[in-house]
């Protein structure tokens, strides 16, 4: 019982929730920032942007005045890192330590220190948060679009779906379809789309809000395309299990679906296990998983989802990939152990037994990497 509850935690290890799997890194927002610093000023470019002895670009900054906390204006000029050179006005960051302050610095105008100024607090509820930051996705001023997609790139999906009457429908079909719209922030709007599209009580939005959805899916594009993940998911949020089997029929859950493509459709699926299992009941998302058991893409990260949803039926199928695909690749191999590992069959232990005697050092191998202990 001991091991299969390590194989257990293995399989739960690989894939942690986190916050909006489709944006990708998004880094600290302003309002992260500002909060956390003990002084935050206002000031000006003092002179040009040099490498500092760690490589790093540090500028001459002029202070002009406090924009929250409750330092004194320094006098003369303060050395600040900077990501970049900034050539007018500048957003200086002052943190604490035992030499005083350190400072960094970004480029501001006044739209940005105004944003800057106004962000709710960061302990604020995340629902008064969010519907703030709704109104200021693909804002005209570049950094403050770019704050926006990270706070909601920051925020877990509940919270997220709490504000689905913030989004504007109209306006998140005319960015799904604009190309020049970032592709990771098309994934999310396409999220975003699926919350407002299922929350509204409009036939007609509905029916709009689905079929910009299914036109990003049927979009003519390469299969490394970043946020097709989200596209994927922003289907299932919107129609639910209807969603599901749309998604089925354009054969996004196959062994011969493209690489790429059927690793989105992987995140997707997770993302539904995670995230919507009051609309689309997980015995749907874990057979929708299953199609995708053969694809090389995805059969290794396939095998350990079937494992954490506890799919048991599989493992014939699964068992079966040890020699199929997982004669080429160790992590198929993985997967398989840590799989028969955690089922708690009677015909899993048999394949236990028969890979221990018939491929001893492979099978000590794979259960060495799948982290599962000796019996």
């Amino acid at each position: 019982m001991a091991v299969i509850g390590v194989a257990v935690a293995w399989l739960l290890m690989a894939h942690a929730a986190v916050a909006c799997p489709f944006c990708g890194p998004v880094g600290r927002s302003l309002a992260d920032r500002r909060d956390a610093a003990d002084a935050v000023l206002v000031g000006d470019a003092a002179g040009d942007a040099t490498r500092g002895a760690d490589g790093l670009l540090v500028q001459p900054m002029a202070p002009l005045t406090v924009l929250r906390g409750r330092a004194d204006i320094p006098a003369g000029v303060v050395e600040c890192r900077v990501g970049e050179p900034i050539t007018g006005t500048g957003i200086l960051f002052g943190s604490r330590d035992r030499d005083g302050l350190r400072w960094e610095a970004i480029a501001a105008d006044e739209t940005l220190i105004a944003h800057v100024a106004a962000a709710p607090a960061v302990e604020e509820p995340s629902a008064r948060r969010l519907r703030w930051y709704a109104t200021r996705l693909e804002h005209a001023n570049p950094a403050i679009a770019a704050d926006a997609f990270t706070e909601f790139g920051l925020a877990p999906f509940p919270a997220v779906r709490e504000v689905a009457d913030a989004f504007d429908a109209n306006q998140l079909q005319t960015w799904l379809a604009d190309a020049r719209v970032d592709r990771r922030r098309r994934g999310f709007y396409a999220v975003a789309l699926g919350l407002a599209t299922a929350a509204t009580t409009r036939p007609a939005d509905r029916s709009a809000g689905i079929t910009a959805l299914h036109a990003a899916v049927e979009e003519t594009g390469d299969d490394l395309r970043a946020g097709y993940d989200g596209i994927l998911a922003g289907v299932l949020v919107a129609e639910a299990e209807a969603g599901l089997e749309y998604l089925q029929g354009q054969r996004l859950f196959t062994n011969d679906t493209r690489p790429g493509d059927a690793k989105h459709a992987l995140a997707a699926l997770r993302f539904a296990w995670e995230c919507l299992a009051d609309s689309i009941p997980r015995d749907r998302v874990a057979e929708a998983t299953v199609g995708l058991l053969d694809n090389p893409a995805v059969a290794a990260d396939a095998a350990v989802d079937l494992a954490r949803y506890e799919r048991w039926s599989e493992v014939e199928r699964v068992a079966a990939l040890w020699q199929s695909l997982g004669r080429d690749d160790p992590l198929v191999r993985r997967a398989v152990a840590g799989y028969l590992e955690a089922c708690p069959l009677p015909v899993a232990a048999s394949h236990r037994e028969r890979l221990a005697a018939s491929e001893s050092e492979a099978w000590a191998a794979a259960r060495a990497a799948a982290a599962v202990p000796a019996r």
